[in-house]
């Protein structure tokens, strides 16, 4: 059985973490796996001092740094565990009982890849620890490059979606993602604002008309709508104006061309959006 893997690391994102796996733990009857990662900067020395001992105390020095990276590595991996345990009892308040905890040594990307044949979807928080200031964590875009499992970037102050905002262009990945939806039921039930972003055209209203049809067959409801203008603050703004609290896209594609093209679309929706996210390929 696959999992919903969920990445926590002590930040403010993880509430929201947590509640976005719960939801997608209730909608699709998976179990949730919550994930930390200790990677090793963030309890070693962050500089190497033994140039600079002198001949009579070196091995003595070298001794006590090597006693204090044993200990930084010791207080991270409780810290760690520490972490998960919370994560699991808020999970058990949310009613979720078939939670797993996995604590890991390594890179997230690295990590990720080696658990994504059980991973049914990677829910993340958009900023890390150690990048609350940033717009996103130095990470979520080379895992979602990664990756070809779906994942989730939830926001701060996570809900339930009741309806979500698919931005649709038409294309094969686009199409393939309207598949997905189709098909999954972790979006059945909610409301659909089909979106496409284009000049006005019979072409562009017969795609909308397509796709917002195969969704209805697969008992999605909603809304097409063709809109006009630069795609990431077009997308963003009506997806807050129309109450969406989830966009459905495709992400990066894997070629160089095609991550030149996508890429800038599905990173600028990240920095951009204070709307949590759903990336499918």
């Amino acid at each position: 059985m696959t999992n919903i893997f969920a990445c926590i690391d002590g930040s403010p994102a993880m509430t929201a973490v947590c509640d976005a796996a719960a939801w997608a733990a209730t909608n699709t009857g998976l179990p949730v796996t919550l994930l930390h990662v200790l990677e090793k900067n963030e309890f070693e020395g962050q500089a190497d001092l033994s140039g600079n001992i002198g001949l009579g105390s070196r091995e003595q020095l070298l001794k006590e740094l090597a006693e204090l990276d044993h200990q930084r590595s010791r207080l991270a991996h409780e810290q760690g565990r520490m972490l998960l345990e919370s994560g699991k009892e808020y999970l058990a308040g949310l009613g979720m009982s078939e939670v797993d905890t996995l604590q890991r040594h390594g890179q997230l990307v690295e990590t990720t890849q080696a658990l994504s044949s059980g991973m049914r979807m990677l829910v993340m928080g958009k900023r890390g620890m150690t990048h609350a200031h940033e717009l996103i964590g130095s990470h979520i875009e080379n895992v979602i490059r990664t990756l070809t499992n779906p994942i989730m970037v939830a926001q701060p102050g996570f809900q339930a979606p009741s309806r979500f905002l698919f931005a649709y262009d038409a294309s094969p990945t686009a199409k393939k993602v309207l598949e997905l939806i189709a098909s999954s039921p972790l979006l059945k039930g909610l409301e659909c604002e089909l979106v496409m972003v284009g000049e006005p055209g019979d072409e562009h209203e017969r795609q909308l008309a397509e796709a917002k049809q195969v969704l209805k067959s697969a008992g999605i409801r909603g809304e097409a709508m063709l809109l006009q203008g630069d795609v990431v603050p077009v997308i963003c703004q009506h997806a807050t104006d129309v109450g969406c609290e989830l966009i459905v896209m495709g992400a990066y594609g894997h070629s160089r061309i095609r991550q030149f093209i996508v890429g800038s679309t599905t990173t600028g929706i990240l920095k951009t959006s204070h709307t949590s996210l759903l990336l499918l390929r």
